[in-house]
């Protein structure tokens, strides 16, 4: 059939290395030094106990509550991978459950992300495997298809594309295109570090504000 119900292989893929780079910095962190401009919407929440989440995107396109191509890709990917869904963002149907959870965690995936939803709730809760969703539903899914497998997809005009970085913690998710992760990750870590020390000199009662009152100055604010 081609476009629509196909299989790719992923062509490249962010390494274990730069995985461990990402994996201490803050989501928030990240998502400022790219300019506040992307993400995956905030309907997109962490369904799991808690923890971060940090791997290369292996991506599935597929019909609105349809899982056919998500088993799939759940026996294409690899210890560590992040399995991003664009279902569309309906939540009539639910594309994974507790079952394919269990698979999942068996198979030391990375973690899961929905644009779509999930269902089984209350069991994943209590999880630290990492699964982000747009909703929950009873209802089951379609296992028919189409779907495509390592193709670039869109969730809330943030693109993933095959192998880029996916990062994810209490406040959302965020991709990190593959050809940008050094450069992105050197202005986060030092983002990073500077709001480190300004929790201690917060601590210490020496944090600078002034630059409250210079700003409101600079935009004309009457009454200073």
């Amino acid at each position: 059939m081609g476009t629509g119900f196909r299989i790719l292989p992923r062509q490249r893929a962010a390494s274990a290395e730069w995985v461990e780079r990402f994996r201490p910095l803050p989501v928030a962190n990240v998502s400022d030094v790219m300019a506040r401009i992307t993400a995956a919407g905030p309907r997109l929440r962490p369904m799991h106990r808690g923890g971060g989440m940090v791997g290369p995107a292996l991506t599935v396109k597929t019909r609105p509550g349809d899982n056919l191509m998500i088993h799939k890709a759940l026996s294409l990917a690899g210890p560590g991978d992040v399995i991003v869904v664009d279902g569309g963002g309906d939540l009539t149907n639910a594309l994974i459950g507790e079952l394919m959870v269990a698979q999942m965690v068996k198979r030391r995936v990375g973690g899961i992300v929905l644009n779509g939803a999930i269902r089984d709730c209350a069991t994943l809760r209590e999880q630290d495997f990492p699964v982000y969703a747009a909703g929950v539903t009873h209802r089951g899914p379609y296992k028919d298809g189409p779907g495509e497998i390592n193709v670039p997809i869109a969730i809330d005009g943030m693109v993933i594309a095959p192998g880029d970085l996916i990062l994810g913690d209490d406040d959302g998710l965020l991709c990190v295109p593959f050809d940008e992760m050094e450069a992105i990750h050197a202005a986060a870590a030092a983002k990073h570090a500077a709001e480190v020390k300004m929790i201690a000199d917060i601590e210490a009662g020496t944090n600078d504000t002034s630059w409250v009152d210079a700003a409101l100055r600079r935009l004309g604010c009457e009454g200073l």
